[in-house]
């Protein structure tokens, strides 16, 4: 097992490197051609001299051609250093620490709200199969996965927050508290529109992966012999089929985690939640490129690790996986 855990690391290790240096490359091309000259975003509306141009290009290093600045950033980089935001006036870690504490807050919330109900609900419609809430599921599951996250999330806010007023507007706590002031309770309440809009993009996958899952298991020679011996539907499903669909259902939500931090950074757009997600758009409307970057790789590292969870649990889950790769 050990063995097999260290080549999993080690391969998994240059493959991240590959992937960071191809997303640093591709992501560096896509920024410098962009249309938006981060000097002018910089002094936004302000009228500046052609000296002041100058001299703030020269501080940031503007005034150097495109293949210069990438290997002067790629050179900090190896030391740790990302850069400073000129948004933020601060360290770009620094920005992305902040800013993403919020952000895995309302990921991991969406995130375990997705699995849970998709895993349920996927149960539920995999035990009854062909019956009205088999097909009350399945249409759900469908509308989900075709509803936008920013539709969903505005629909939202016009019913549970301006008509209903059961949540706030927007934003991480109430207008007017400091940051000493702000409890547990004000956090949870405007998180909750937000998370549940997010959670709908996983719902649907969990949901029929686990009913496919389940039908299959259903269908097998040990659930019939387990019928016939008396077992219930429900005994037979806790005993024998929980543990067989589990393994995909981790898998496929382990892997949604790129699929999440996408709709993560919509879902703070419609919601003004102060994460990722408004600091990205700001970014790449004032042309931060530091900033930019640095979410992008940051970005990449987040999925890359959800993706190799999902293997490493994968395969303690079945031992059958670990010992066939171990065999090959």
């Amino acid at each position: 097992m050990t063995t097999h855990m260290a080549r999993l690391l080690g391969r998994s290790t240059l493959r991240l490197i590959l992937l960071l240096i191809a997303v640093s490359i591709v992501s560096f091309i896509l920024l410098a051609h962009s249309p938006i000259d981060p000097i002018d975003a910089y002094f936004a509306n302000k009228t500046a001299s052609a000296e002041q141009h100058a001299l703030v290009a020269a501080y940031w290093g503007f005034d150097r051609p495109p293949l210069d600045r990438f290997l002067l950033w790629g050179g900090h980089i190896l030391h740790g250093d990302f850069g400073m935001s000129f948004i933020y006036r601060a360290p770009v870690l620094d920005v992305i620490g902040e800013k993403f504490r919020l952000t895995l807050l309302l990921m991991m919330t969406a995130w375990a709200l997705s699995g849970v109900i998709g895993f349920v609900l996927g149960v539920l419609a995999g035990m009854y199969r062909d019956s009205a809430l088999d097909k009350v599921i399945q249409g759900f599951s469908l509308l989900c996965v075709s509803v936008p996250i920013f539709w969903l999330g505005l629909l939202f806010l016009m019913i549970f927050s301006v008509q209903l007023q059961w949540f706030p507007l927007a934003l991480a706590a109430p207008i007017g508290k400091l940051h000493e002031e702000v409890t547990m309770a004000d956090q949870i309440r405007h998180l909750i529109l937000p998370a549940l809009t997010l959670s709908v993009t996983g719902i649907s996958s969990i949901t029929l992966q686990t009913r496919e899952k389940l039908l299959e298991v259903m269908s097998t020679n040990y659930m019939l012999f387990a019928e016939a011996r008396g077992e219930s539907l429900w005994q037979r499903v806790r005993r024998h089929g929980l543990r067989n669909i589990a393994l995909p259902a981790i898998t496929l939500q382990f892997a949604s985690f790129n699929e999440l931090f996408g709709g993560a950074i919509l879902a703070e757009t419609v919601f003004s939640y102060p994460g990722l997600g408004g600091t990205v758009t700001l970014a790449g409307l004032r042309g931060d490129l530091s900033l930019l970057l640095g979410i992008a790789i940051f970005s990449a590292i987040f999925v890359f690790a959800g993706n190799l969870i999902a293997n490493i649990l994968y395969g303690i889950a079945d031992p059958r996986l670990r010992e066939g790769r171990g065999a090959s």
